[in-house]
């Protein structure tokens, strides 16, 4: 057979496929005509060699592709007595070298004609293929920078590959996180010649370089908070140490100070508070620290945990946790309480100098390594518009090994890692299928997240495509399981940012999930007011910073979230499925948008973490 032969002889499948009930000769004769009526060789032979590819029939029954089996010496003698002998010779030998190209034909003809179809193919069945490798235990927890993350990592550069998206800028599908691991090693602090003993007396994080910080007095500054409600910064604090209670200060009706209700202030954090004493040039920051050791126990893994972060990242000044010992030799016995009893009843900030002599001291030992942004970009058809890029982001990191338990974060962020995976296969997928998206795609699974949202953040100071021409990140984290407030509802996912940038991205969301999926969206946790404050809390955080609009999709947290039990038979593999679709069919509409979407609104989330 020709080329022009071949071109038409995917009409013949069809017909095999409607008139192969049975294997009768005369019945073999009938489908081995044309429409016409008229003797069709192609078809015929197409025929045949569809069931020897497929091993069966399209009627279920299977066919022995054997040369010497009966199904095949029969069709033989068929296409024989109706053909002759010699198109026989040619049958036998299109067999033999043809196949590849009737293969190619068949895949073709049950390519996806429409982007319904397209999205269909995102199934549960490929979903739990990808979970099952990224949430075994031969990852490890694919903690950033071990060898499970690593595998991870190559998992799925692999499957970009094996779906035709080749490395960006023709080299690589890695992005090199530049990282550096921190553990402390020794840690002194020193009141008046008193030496106190590290996690014994007091604790800090290994989030800072080792110091040495002498100083003659200390500060005691009430809550450390800096609001227009409330401020304890009411005297010079440059260059000193300075003493602050937790958490912030009440009424004597029960409301807080800052907040004005009875939900505490995100201000009341504690980075918010390191952030703010950094600004206002502060040396050290004693915490002090009420139920030490019920503190300490919860807080146990970060402190003998190595501290990761980026090399270059800037730093938050030293920190310490201080028990009960260390806060009676600085304030005196037993006056804590009575000191937050005068903030209470005066509803304003105590402050006072303590000339007493303090000695901070940290060694650290830091160790340098790498972790790896993976990037899959596939680039639209529009020559103006496939300049413009719809980042689809989900961390693929996980928290490693605890106390010898592999914790396999299938939920998170498995699931997102997945979903990501299958939107890059159904982007290829369409432009295989010849059905066109103007703009182009950048699935980027993240790694570091856990450790602080660093790889996305590596990303937008160093992003390999212009953050100019990213119209939008979608990111996905925690999609797998239904949390308390819908217990028996598969059919809901959190949207959280859609609306904070751009009205535009809010109601393309809106309409892809009416148009084409129908779930129910609970935007509960969009809510700047919002205690759990999950928008700071995944990787779209750090391009909605660059003031990129960003979505933000998510299940929630359940009771397994963070333990060794985030297990992948706990998954509810539809929700997954539903939620991936309705990511790419978002994806797909921002695509084709006549104009990306405007930035036409300033976002109510305060766009710093800390």
């Amino acid at each position: 057979m020709n080329k022009k032969i071949t071109l038409t002889i995917i009409i013949g499948l069809m017909i095999f496929f409607i008139n192969a009930q049975n294997t009768q000769p005369h019945n073999q004769k009938k489908y081995i005509q044309g429409v016409n009526g008229t003797i069709n060789i192609e078809y015929s032979s197409l025929a045949i060699l569809t069931a020897i590819i497929n091993k069966n029939l399209p009627n279920g029954k299977e066919y022995n592709p054997n040369p010497d089996g009966e199904d095949l010496q029969r069709d033989f003698e068929i296409f024989k007595n109706i053909y002759g002998y010699k198109n026989l010779q040619i049958l036998e030998y299109n067999i033999e070298t043809q196949q590849e190209l009737i293969i190619e034909k068949i895949k073709k003809a049950s390519l996806p004609k429409t982007i319904n179809e397209v999205g269909e193919k995102i199934a549960q069945k490929n979903l739990k293929r990808h979970i099952k490798v990224l949430a075994s235990d031969s990852l490890q927890g694919r903690e950033v920078g071990h060898p499970g993350e690593f595998m991870a990592a190559e998992y799925i550069s692999n499957h970009f590959k094996s779906i035709g998206i080749p490395p960006y800028k023709d080299s690589t599908y890695y992005q090199k996180i530049p990282l550096e691991q921190r553990k402390i090693k020794k840690a002194i602090i020193e009141v008046d010649g008193a030496i106190y003993s590290y996690k014994k007396d007091f604790y800090t994080y290994p989030n800072f370089s080792q110091t040495q910080i002498n100083s003659n007095e200390i500060v005691f500054l009430g809550y450390g908070l800096d609001t227009k409600n409330y401020s304890d910064y009411n005297t010079d604090v440059e260059g000193k140490v300075i003493l602050v209670f937790s958490g912030e200060p009440k009424d004597e009706e029960g409301n807080y100070l800052v907040s004005g209700g009875e939900k505490i202030s995100p201000e009341s954090n504690w980075k918010f508070k390191l952030k703010k004493a950094k600004e206002k040039g502060v040396k050290a920051v004693l915490f002090i620290t009420e139920n030490y050791q019920e503190n300490y126990e919860r807080s146990e893994h970060k402190i003998d945990h190595p501290g990761v972060s980026l090399t270059q990242k800037e730093e938050p000044i030293p920190f310490f946790y201080i028990g009960k010992d260390v806060v009676d030799n600085i304030l005196g016995k037993n006056k804590t309480e009575k000191i937050k009893k005068k903030i209470k009843t005066k509803k304003r900030s105590l402050s006072k100098t303590i000339n007493k002599k303090v000695i901070l001291t940290t060694k650290n030992k830091d160790t340098f390594f790498e972790g790896n942004n993976v990037l899959g970009f596939i680039e639209g058809s529009d020559p103006e518009l496939k300049e413009e890029i719809i980042v689809i982001t989900a961390h693929y990191d996980h928290i490693g090994v605890i106390d010898g338990l592999i914790h396999n974060g299938a939920d998170d962020n498995a699931t997102g890692t997945a979903a990501v995976l299958e939107i890059a296969s159904a982007f290829q997928l369409a432009k295989k299928s010849g059905i066109n998206f103007k703009r182009s795609i950048l699935c980027l699974p993240n790694s570091a997240e856990e450790k602080g949202l660093l790889g996305s953040y590596y990303y937008v100071e160093n992003p390999e495509f212009p953050l100019e021409n990213t119209i939008t990140c979608l990111n996905v984290d925690m999609i797998g399981r239904m949390d308390d407030f819908h217990p028996n509802d598969s059919n809901y996912v959190y949207l959280i940012g859609s609306d904070k940038l751009s009205t535009d991205l809010h109601k393309t969301s809106q309409k892809s999930n009416e148009k084409y999926v129908n779930m129910d969206i609970d935007y509960t946790f969009n809510d700047p007011k919002d205690p759990n404050r999950f928008y700071y809390r995944s990787d779209h955080y750090n391009f909605a910073k660059k003031n990129i609009p960003s979505i933000f999709y998510f299940s929630g947290v359940h009771e397994d979230y963070h333990k060794h039990t985030d297990t992948m038979d706990k998954l509810v593999y539809e929700k997954v499925e539903k939620t991936t679709r309705l990511i790419f069919y978002t994806a797909w509409e921002l695509a084709n948008l006549e104009k990306r979407p405007e930035v036409d609104r300033e976002n109510d989330f305060k766009l710093n973490r800390y």
